[in-house]
């Protein structure tokens, strides 16, 4: 298989989690869920670890992930943009190579396994991407203008991380100018012209955003 990367991006602040500390930081069964994150990747073997953060953060990480990391863990620091396709390019920008594998990550996406990163990085060997989704368990609407209609969920996906792509591909793919309805990497290599290929993910691949998330990923933790 192709030289892989993984692009860990945590450019969260704490205002939906009301808390001072950027959540990627918070504790979660007294790790933090960067961290938890990380090891998960890290585990995985000749995979290259590019962690984007806020400029205002950097320097807490450098403080802390001593505490949890030694030098032998190949972690590369980047500092993130203003949005997250901004922060996205830094990280592929900061990669020399033009060829290989790279799967983007949300740091706050703790409960991630290996099995689920692993067999990402091969399907988007051989399809070209692999973008992890799991089926939707509620009924889904769709807004037109000021109506609503039901849309069988059958039909729908919920999009999770990571998603990987043939890395030749992402980075042409993020020479395009931003555009708003640019949510995740998919929406950006579908507007290049590839197709999206979808994997298994995980109902406990979870993005902690709020409080709720937290008492969620504790009982994970406890399960």
């Amino acid at each position: 298989m192709s030289e892989k990367y993984a692009i860990i991006v945590a450019g969260g602040s704490g205002s939906r989690m009301k808390s001072e500390m950027p959540k990627q930081f918070l504790l979660l069964g007294g790790i933090p869920i960067l961290v938890r994150t990380l090891q998960t990747f890290l585990s995985i073997e000749n995979l290259q670890v590019i962690l984007v953060l806020p400029q205002d953060s950097i320097t807490y990480w450098q403080n802390i992930k001593g505490d949890y990391f030694t030098e032998n863990h190949k972690i590369i620091t980047v500092m993130g943009g203003n949005t997250r396709f901004q922060s996205v390019r830094n990280g592929l920008n900061s990669i020399s190579d033009q060829e290989g594998l790279v799967a983007v990550h949300d740091g706050v996406r703790p409960f991630i396994s290996k099995e689920i990163i692993e067999n990402s990085f091969l399907i988007a060997d051989q399809k070209g991407s692999a973008v992890v989704a799991v089926d939707s368990k509620d009924s889904v609407r769709l807004l037109e203008n000021e109506k609503n209609r039901a849309v069988d969920r059958n039909t729908v996906k919920l999009i999770q991380t990571p998603q990987t792509f043939d890395l030749s591909l992402l980075k042409k793919a993020f020479l395009t100018n931003e555009k708003p309805f640019f949510t995740d990497d998919a929406s950006v290599v579908e507007y290049f012209g590839h197709e999206i290929f979808l994997v298994e993910g995980d109902y406990r691949n979870i993005k902690i955003t709020t409080p709720e998330d937290i008492l969620i990923g504790e009982t994970f933790l406890r399960m």
